[in-house]
């Protein structure tokens, strides 16, 4: 299943996302929101959905705002330096331990939207495209072997950052959770769609130019060690986005920032590919 979130006519929704359309959530008797159905999302319910969904009214994703597919996820956990060759390139030391930050709701954006250069700061606007995992069930001190069982789906995600006010501050947080700076979507597909979480391609291109080309098989900590591992300090809800780090290729390394037209993809093997145009403040 492909889950999106979308406004329309000043009111937030979820629909489900089928040959390119839109079918409300509500019109097929679920919640009318991506988090709240994750919760009660198994295989008997996913078949219910799809089979009523097949002669439901649909609407164009033109006709909509994309947002986030999950815009009130509670947690926004992002992990740093989970590729050894960004970290190769960064000239950082591999980690021993998963590096986290967190991003929070205003961060958040869909498939289409902008993203605004920072008005005081636009200079140094780098992209990040990741995998991100959506839980679907409550997750505290699992094991690993059961980690992906609390996994409702991945999606796309770009973790843009702003590289000067990054390294202002070590917690790295003020150059990362500006509005707008978390666009993922298009959709959220959960794992039965997803062929193996441990091996995806992915890429970023600005105006058509690779920058980014590697594979999710390149972590240094997969998947389930990541939901395991964090689990073990907070309670994962449903709807908790985990942004699982980037490859090599990154604006920073290279000298080459985002400007004002540049138009940014972010493809995941299975999941899509997320598109957004920046734009001056």
């Amino acid at each position: 299943m492909k889950l999106v979130s979308y406004e329309l006519d000043g009111a937030v929704h979820g629909g489900l996302l089928l040959d390119g359309q839109i079918v409300a959530l509500a019109a097929l008797g679920a919640p009318d929101s991506v988090r709240e159905l994750l919760g009660a999302l198994d295989s008997v319910r996913r078949a219910e959905l799809s089979d009523a969904a097949a002669g439901a009214e649909r609407l164009s994703p033109s006709e909509v705002r994309l947002l986030a597919p999950v815009p009130d996820a509670e947690k926004i956990i992002c992990l740093g330096l989970n590729y050894r060759d960004h970290a190769q390139e960064t000239g950082q030391e591999i980690p021993h331990a998963p590096m986290w930050f967190g991003k929070f709701r205003n961060s958040l954006a869909g498939d289409g939207a902008p993203i605004a250069l920072p008005a005081a700061l636009p200079d140094y606007v780098d992209y990040e495209a990741e995998l991100a995992i959506v839980i679907g069930s409550p997750a505290r001190a699992v094991e690993r072997e059961d980690a992906l069982a609390h996994v409702a789906g991945a999606m796309c995600m770009n973790d843009v950052t702003a590289r000067d006010l990054q390294f202002e501050n070590p917690l790295w947080t003020s150059g990362k959770a500006i509005d707008g700076f978390a666009p993922c979507g298009p959709a959220l597909v959960t794992l039965d769609e997803v062929a193996d979480l441990a091996n995806l391609a992915i890429e970023t291109r600005v105006n058509g130019e690779v920058m980014q080309r590697g594979s999710t098989a390149d972590m240094i900590f997969d998947v389930p060690y990541i939901v395991a591992w964090l689990s073990r300090t907070m309670t994962l809800q449903p709807g908790d986005i985990i942004a699982t780090g980037t490859p090599a290729g990154v604006g920073g390394s290279r000298g080459a920032f985002l400007r004002d037209g540049d138009r940014v993809e972010v493809q995941i093997e299975h999941l899509g590919t997320l598109t957004n145009t920046v734009v001056r403040a």
